[in-house]
C-alpha cells in the first residue's frame, strides 16, 4: 500500500484519514490532490464518507487506483451496515470494507444533503417506536457530534497489521 486517499464532507473522514495515516505511515491525500500526485494503479486504502449506503469518491479511486481497503465513514456505530454498503457500492467481496462512525456537523451541509438530512432527522423523531440504532442516529442528528475516535480503527488496525506482517 502506497497512500490513503478520502474524500470528506464535514471533516470526520479527513479526521479518520489522518488518524490512519500517522498510524501507518503512510501519505494521507484527498482525492483530488492524490489525482496528482499518485500515477493511475497505485495501490491505496480509501475512505469515503456515506450519503444514503453510498461511498462518495468510491467510484472514482475505484476506477484509478487498486484499493486495497475501503473505510465508509457515517451516522452507523462501527462495524455495521456491512452487507448494505458493500452491495450499493457494488465492491467486490474480496475488498476489505469497514464501516467507522463519524458524525454530524449540520452547519457544513449545504442544498440536497442538508434537506436529506433534515427529512431524516424528522422521519426519526416521528417514529412511535424506533430501534435502540435509530436512537443513536437520531441523537447524532440533533446533537451535531463527533464520534471520531482510535477505538473505532481497531478492526482496520488489526488487518493493516496482518497485511504489513505478510509482505
Amino acid at each position: 500500500m502506497k497512500a490513503i486517499v478520502y474524500t470528506s464532507g464535514t471533516g470526520h473522514t479527513a479526521e479518520y484519514a489522518n488518524i490512519l495515516g500517522e498510524k501507518t505511515g503512510l501519505p494521507v491525500y484527498d482525492l483530488r490532490e492524490a489525482a496528482k500526485r499518485l500515477s493511475n494503479g497505485t495501490e491505496i486504502i480509501y475512505l469515503g464518507w456515506l450519503f444514503a449506503n453510498g461511498v462518495k469518491g468510491y467510484k472514482k479511486a475505484a476506477k484509478k487506483y487498486r484499493l486495497s481497503a475501503v473505510c465508509a465513514v457515517g451516522l452507523c456505530d462501527t462495524g455495521t451496515m456491512l452487507a448494505e454498503v458493500r452491495k450499493a457500492n457494488s465492491i467486490p467481496e474480496t475488498t476489505p470494507l469497514f464501516t467507522l462512525q463519524g458524525g454530524m456537523d449540520k452547519t457544513k451541509l449545504r442544498g440536497i444533503k442538508k434537506l436529506m438530512i433534515n427529512l431524516l432527522t424528522k422521519g426519526l423523531s416521528s417514529q412511535k417506536e424506533r430501534s435502540e440504532r435509530d436512537e443513536r442516529i437520531l441523537y447524532l442528528l440533533t446533537h451535531d457530534q463527533n464520534c471520531v475516535s482510535e477505538e473505532n480503527i481497531a478492526a482496520f488496525a488489526e488487518w493493516y497489521h496482518r497485511q504489513t506482517q505478510a509482505e
